[in-house]
Order: structure tokens, then C-alpha cells, then sequence
């Protein structure tokens, strides 16, 4: 309803060449406006687990450690020009050094990111910015603008990026993937740097802090580093005006503050000590996106051992047994990633497609609709198709694929012609 609504409100603006304008609650300046504060705090709460799981899901590990960004994160929320919106944090599971915010204050940090930061002012410097992009309605302003990218087609394969559900997503999660990748402006980027670095001040931190990071991120993205590129460099590309105009700011208003480096290192260390297990599985990864199977169970093997209540773990085996033809082993580590992270719609997914392949139409449909209930997505809703066509429900199997026909890529076009088959 949101996304028909901006719409419409697009082309009204277009063809009249009129607009609803606001005052930016963070920088008292006037701009468009054409979603109102109840739709944007309505956007971030559809929208926050669903894109939580696109982007791995929750850290659930170490559950401290998240309670821990919270909390850095609130106190400086109660800073900021907008107080009163109903922040949130949470640590991802995510290897991609990355961290984003969704309208309505809902917030999230990689933990990819978090074991390259030094100290707890660098963690307020990163989700000081974030809070400034909710804040200041910056994905919103996108949204109004149309400029919202997608994120990219992918399949089913083996990826590392944080868009590797991207072509699959459908319904109003496919907003919050491109909400979270979608790349800001220098200026949006400017403003957050600035705003969030008063925000460290005032909360009690060292602004010198963000200038480190920024000077940081610059000197990596000329390195190309890939991980980098693929996460926040992509979403928030560094560049030498940022660095200079934080380090004017940070001169004009006063470095020195909180850095709590060792308070920071204590509790990032059970992180640090699984830091083997995650590097594991992404080169687990990498060598199963080459089609090298047996290499990467070796490496996936590695890391259950290090870590066996990690169900990312057991759910890239199960992934790989697929990739080599034996879906009775990859049964058995998809129910155990399920068990341990039951609300995971990949998990659930992976199961699904898992299930049908060995022809358990009941188990298959039960997993596929659990995860649908979370995330939807093309492949679930075509596979539910081929269960209802199995099972002779002709009117389900027209509705299922009816949906995965609205789709692109490959999987629209399946179910497109499968579709017409049975409207023949």
C-alpha cells in the first residue's frame, strides 16, 4: 500500500509539478514531503525483521554484545533531534562489513563491521551516522525521489554479499532489501557526518573518533578492499571532503571525550574468538561459489567444530550437499539449522526446496509456507505451485504461480509458462 501510494504521489508531483513540503526535523530546512511520519515509523516496523534476515539475520550467538550496541545506540537516541522515534539496534550476522538504517530509527550493524573497530567512540561514530540518516528522513527523501536502486538479480548460488536474496524478494520486503542497500548521496552522507558527530559530543564520546574512521575508510577504499566494496563503501562511499569537513567540525567543536577501548575489546572478544569459525564458512563459501565442493565441506566442517550452535554453519552444508547431489545429508543439517533458528526464513526455504526434491510434499509445503510468512519470495511461491499441481489443487496451484509469474528472471518466466499450461 506504501509503495502504490508513493507512486501515485510521484506522478501527481510530476504532472502538476506540485508537492507536500516539511521542515527536516534535523536540519530545520524545508523538503518534500510526500509520506507522512505515521507511514515512514509504519515502513521501519514492517519492514525491520524481514530486512534483518536479507542481510543474515540476527547475531544470535552472543547476545550480550547486541545488547551492548543497543545500548551505546540509545544513549545516543536520546541526544538526537528526533528523540522520540522508536529506535532499535541489532547485530547481524553478517560478515560484509556493513551497518544501515530503515525509517522510524530501525538500525543495524554487521558484525563484519564491528571487529574492525577499535574502540566504543568509533561505534558511536557509526551508529551516530545511522541514527542521523533515520532521523533526517534521508531514505525516505530517496524513496520520494525515486532514486531507490535495486540491489541487483541473484539466484539461489552461493554469494557473500548482502544481496544475494535480492531478485528473489517480493512484496513489501523487497523495499526494506533496497531501503537498506540503497547507496546516499554526498550530501545525505555530509549531513549524517556532521549531525552524528555533534550527537558524539554530546552524548559524552571523542568526535576525533569518527575522523579516524572516515580517514580509515578512505585509505581502504583506494585499496579496493572487496568486502569493503560490497558493504559500506557501497552505501556510503568515503571520500577526502568527508574526511576534511569532519576534521574542521571536530576543531570548531572540540576533540577529546570517551573512547573506551577496553570496556569496547571485552566485548567484542567472544567475537573475536568465533572470528576463525566465521572466516571458515565465508571461505566455505567462496570455494563452493567455484563449484569446489569437497574443499568447501572441509572448510564448513572446520567451523561446526569451532562453533556447532551456529546454524549458518549448518545451513551452508546442507547448501553444499545439495550442490553435490545428496540431498538426504543436506536434510539433516537444514533440520538442524532450523532447530537452532527457527525464525529464519532461509533456513525454512532451503528446507523446503530440500524436502520437495525428495518428494515430502507435506514437509516441503509446511517450510516453504513458514518462510513465506516471513520473507516472500519467487522460488517459494513457484515451488508451493508445483506441490499444489501434484497434489491435483488446481485453483492453489494457479494462485501460487500466478504470484511467482509477477517476478523476473527465470523464475517469473517458470511460472509463467507453467501458468499458461494449465490455463490451456
Amino acid at each position: 500500500m506504501l509503495t502504490r501510494y508513493i507512486a501515485i504521489a510521484a506522478i501527481a508531483l510530476t504532472l502538476t509539478g506540485l508537492g507536500g513540503c516539511s521542515v527536516n526535523p534535523v536540519t530545520g530546512e524545508k523538503q518534500l514531503s510526500l509520506i507522512s511520519e505515521n507511514q515512514e515509523l509504519a515502513l521501519g516496523a514492517e519492514q525491520y525483521t524481514p530486512t534483518q534476515q536479507t542481510q543474515g539475520g540476527r547475531f544470535y550467538i552472543d547476545p550480550e554484545l547486541s545488547i551492548y550496541v543497543r545500548d551505546v545506540g540509545q544513549r545516543l537516541a536520546r541526544v538526537s533531534d528526533r528523540p522520540d522515534l522508536p529506535y532499535e539496534f541489532v547485530v547481524l550476522n553478517n560478515s560484509v562489513p556493513n551497518a544501515w538504517a530503515l525509517p522510524g530509527g530501525k538500525i543495524a550493524i554487521n558484525r563484519g563491521l564491528l571487529v574492525e573497530l577499535e574502540d566504543e567512540a568509533q561505534l558511536a561514530s557509526v551508529l551516530g551516522h545511522e541514527i542521523v540518516h533515520a532521523a533526517a528522513r534521508h531514505s525516505v527523501q530517496r524513496m520520494q525521489q525515486g532514486m531507490l536502486i535495486s540491489a541487483g538479480v541473484a539466484g539461489l548460488g552461493f554469494a557473500l554479499s548482502d544481496n544475494e536474496w535480492a531478485g528473489l524478494i517480493m512484496g513489501g520486503a523487497a523495499l526494506g532489501a533496497q531501503l537498506a542497500l540503497a547507496q546516499y548521496s554526498q550530501g545525505d552522507e555530509l549531513e549524517s557526518d556532521a549531525y552524528g558527530i555533534r550527537y558524539m559530543k554530546e552524548a559524552g564520546y571523542d568526535p576525533q573518533a569518527a575522523v579516524e574512521l572516515q580517514q580509515l575508510f578512505l585509505k581502504l577504499s583506494e585499496g579496493r578492499q572487496s568486502g569493503w566494496l560490497d558493504g559500506l563503501f557501497a552505501t556510503h562511499p568515503p571520500s577526502a571532503k568527508r574526511v576534511q569537513e569532519n576534521q574542521e567540525l571536530v576543531q570548531k567543536i572540540g576533540a577529546g571525550g570517551y573512547r573506551g577501548r577496553d570496556v569496547y575489546q571485552r566485548r567484542i572478544a567472544k567475537l573475536k574468538e568465533l572470528q576463525p569459525a566465521y572466516d571458515a564458512h565465508d571461505e566455505a563459501m567462496k570455494l563452493a561459489s567455484e563449484g569446489k565442493y569437497e574443499a568447501a565441506l572441509d572448510q564448513v566442517n572446520k567451523a561446526i567444530k569451532l562453533e556447532p550452535r551456529e546454524a549458518m554453519f549448518f545451513a551452508l552444508r546442507g547448501r553444499i550437499y545439495r550442490g553435490m547431489e545428496q540431498p538426504e545429508k543436506a536434510k539433516a543439517d537444514f533440520d538442524k539449522a532450523v532447530s537452532l533458528y527457527p525464525e529464519m526464513f532461509q533456513y525454512q526455504l532451503y528446507s523446503g526446496l530440500n524436502e520437495l526434491e525428495l518428494n515430502n510434499l507435506g514437509k516441503a509445503k509446511s517450510h516453504l509456507e513458514k518462510a513465506n510468512q516471513v520473507v516472500p519470495t519467487s522460488i517459494a511461491y513457484l515451488r508451493l505451485g508445483d506441490i499444489a499441481r501434484q497434489q491435483g489443487q488446481r485453483r492453489e496451484a494457479v494462485a501460487y504461480y500466478s504470484t511467482a509469474a509477477e517476478a523476473g528472471g527465470d523464475v517469473g518466466a517458470e511460472a509463467q509458462r507453467k501458468l499458461a499450461e494449465l490455463n490451456e
